[in-house]
């Protein structure tokens, strides 16, 4: 359903980071919004955007960068304590009409009169749930603290998934508040033909990525694997690259033709609040072979191949049964290439501009009440 076009456009102070998919979603989510009246100030933490990625952003609105951190690069709380502050005073200066923070901590020491979203996209405390499969250690327990208190004050709290949302709520507890927005792509759609290769896309230092499985697998596979993405992080992490053809860090137009060329896209990640590269993947018409985690089931059951994250010759038997057998790899493509329709740009601008007037029409009523 179109949306009306406003008379006077919202202003929306969006903060981003350079390193993940924040990035992505959020050029997409304002290239969906703009038309319909929206302005975007984009307001970024952590290391600096490529020269590629800020032109992106100055297509679609305004690009101020703090001299301030991401939570998962700092070793305590108070390493944060400008960032609230920070937010606040540009919003003030700025004068826009709605903050959208993508990261929860971010809202945790925020003082403004201006309605404020909160997008959890991960978090420290649900990666160790996900991918160590413990509590967080003692070291790192103020993320508990600050998320909680960046949720909890947060006018409405977001999330990608419904497997998402229930990690959110087993560790911080229930949330009134707590919606589930799918995220989508504006990536194009392609059915070309394919080459006989494999294909994954990560920052595949992170231990969440599960890189080492997929490794040892393309030791194994009858095609060659092909991986984007860097494989040494900000903390000097560096996952070593033995068999798969490590691509590097590539820009995001290419890592799209990496996909419209593969005829297989492999994630097998332990933790991913919703995975952008595989509805990416999926669009590019090519079959999906994803770990067997609860957000995958939820997106993509029935139309990819589940494998046991932790099992690279599963990996390399479910890969080959693909490579092999063109008809159920042309099959599961088709499936993918469907359910990435469920995933729409025009779902997500609309059930967020939903959020954005619901709580500026609730600030209005409000301050005229006063």
């Amino acid at each position: 359903m179109m949306m009306p076009k406003r008379p006077s456009p919202i202003r929306i102070l969006m903060t981003i980071d350079a390193v993940g998919g924040v990035w992505r979603y959020a050029m997409d989510l304002a290239a969906s919004l703009r038309p319909q009246g929206y302005e975007f100030l984009f307001v970024g933490l952590g290391p600096q955007p490529s020269v590629h990625q800020e032109k992106e952003a100055s297509e679609l609105g305004r690009l101020h960068w703090l001299q301030a951190p991401l939570d998962w690069m700092v070793k305590s709380e108070d390493d944060l304590s400008l960032v609230g502050p920070a937010i606040a005073n540009l919003a003030h200066a700025e004068a826009v009409d709605l903050l959208h923070l993508n990261l929860p901590s971010q809202a945790a020491a925020i003082e403004t009169k201006l309605p404020v979203i909160v997008m959890s996209h991960s978090c420290v405390v649900t990666w160790f749930a996900g991918v160590r499969r413990e509590a967080v250690p003692l070291d790192c327990q103020w993320h508990h603290k600050i998320n909680r208190c960046g949720l909890m004050r947060a006018d409405v709290a977001l999330a990608p998934s419904r497997s998402h949302a229930r990690m959110l709520e087993n560790a911080y507890g229930a949330m009134d508040r707590l919606h589930v927005v799918y995220n989508a792509s504006r990536s194009q759609k392609t059915s070309q033909i394919k080459d006989r290769i494999v294909c994954a896309a990560a920052r595949w230092w992170d231990d969440g990525k599960n890189g080492q499985t997929l490794d040892e697998a393309a030791a194994l596979t009858a095609w060659p694997i092909m991986i984007a993405g860097p494989n040494t992080g900000p903390d000097g992490q560096t996952l070593p690259i033995r068999h798969a053809q490590h691509l590097g860090a590539l820009s995001h137009a290419d890592v799209m033709a990496l996909m419209g060329r593969s005829s297989i896209f492999a994630s097998p990640s332990l933790y991913e609040p919703f995975g952008l590269a595989a509805l990416e993947a999926a669009r590019a018409h090519s079959a999906l072979v994803l770990a067997d985690i609860p957000t995958y089931r939820e997106l993509w059951s029935e139309a990819a191949l589940f494998a046991d994250p932790g099992a690279p010759e599963a990996w390399a038997a479910g890969i080959n049964r693909l490579c092999e057998d063109n008809d159920l790899r042309t099959q599961l493509a088709d499936k993918a290439a469907e359910r990435a329709k469920r995933f729409d740009l025009s779902s997500q601008a609309e059930a967020m501009a939903g959020f954005y007037t619901s709580l500026l029409r609730q600030k209005s009523e409000l301050s005229a009440a006063e």
